[in-house]
């Protein structure tokens, strides 16, 4: 399974949160909480399972939304993000007016119409799902993972939800959109080996890359499930501001480098690319095409009479 460096998590953090409050304009994550606790007396407990947690992000963007009583169980094979945590959710509780403390290894978030209990527990998805991690979910939550992963997984994930009878959020699926501007000559070549480096195998067998969230509602909506689905792009803008012109220099680098890899021989026209890109990064923009993605079990029909 490929790594990600809490580095590059705190980089794109900003993106992702942006890209989340634009797409949660037309997800209702406040209704999807209402429906999940419907059959439950009072504040009802919520239980989420994160997988790929990374520091916590989908909680730190998610669970202000489903508001109330939440359990999330955090998923992840990287011990050292997982390590991360505390820290990362003890700085945003305090951003947010929120007190955090420690049972244990559990942890605990409460304020503001908000009580959050925390497990970490560490297991390599890419070996399979232990039906185990979710034992219990009401929701089944996954940033960024979709698109690392095949068809074949992806279609036991699906299985394993409609089984638990859980809805699921899955967001910041990548969807192969990537616009530059302004355009440069070698855009579609460098592009076009990008896309390929996407669909190699990340762990998971071949993986889904921009087609994952299609994949994602056709599976879905092949058990019964109702979907929503709602953009979610990163929108960088290098006349904007540092943090923009780092995420530029870190994507020009990213591309390029997996084009090379796919590309060898072309790699000499992609190092002239990554160069003007570079020299252009304070007006550079970029958006990068990402589909969020909600689906719940429906109710059986009733039977024609």
């Amino acid at each position: 399974m490929s790594g990600f460096s809490t580095d590059w998590l705190a980089l794109r953090e900003p993106f992702d949160r942006a890209a989340c409050a634009m797409a949660s304009a037309a997800l209702d994550w406040p209704a999807l909480a209402a429906r999940l606790r419907a059959d439950r007396a009072g504040d009802a407990l919520l239980s989420v399972v994160d997988l790929g947690c990374g520091t916590g992000a989908s909680l730190r963007e998610i669970a202000p939304r489903l508001g109330g009583r939440q359990h999330w169980r955090l998923v992840d094979h990287d011990a050292a993000l997982l390590a991360a945590i505390p820290d990362a959710l003890s700085r945003w509780a305090a951003l947010c007016g929120l007190r955090m403390h420690a049972d244990g290894e559990r942890l605990n978030i409460e304020g503001a119409g908000l009580r959050i209990r925390i497990e970490r527990v560490r297991a390599d998805l890419s070996t399979g799902l232990d039906g185990a991690l979710l034992e219990g979910a009401q929701l089944v939550t996954a940033s960024a993972l979709l698109d690392l992963v095949s068809a074949e997984w992806l279609d036991a994930l699906v299985a394993r939800c409609s089984g638990a009878g859980a809805a699921v959020g899955w967001t910041l699926n990548v969807d192969d959109r990537l616009e530059w501007h302004p355009a440069d000559r070698d855009d579609a070549q460098v592009q076009a080996q990008f896309r390929a480096d996407q669909r190699r195998d990340k762990g998971f067998g071949l993986a889904l890359g921009g087609a994952a969230s299609a994949h994602a509602l056709r599976a879905l909506q092949a058990v019964g499930y109702a979907v929503a689905q709602a953009r979610s792009d990163w929108q960088i803008d290098g006349t904007r501001a540092d943090t923009d012109r780092s995420m530029l220099r870190a994507m020009v680098d990213g591309v390029g480098d997996a084009a090379i890899a796919q590309a060898p021989s072309k790699a000499t026209e992609i190092r002239a690319w990554q160069a003007r890109r570079l020299a252009q990064h304070v007006t550079l923009r970029l958006r990068v095409g990402h589909v969020d993605v909600l689906g719940w079990p429906q109710p059986p029909s009733s039977p024609a009479r």
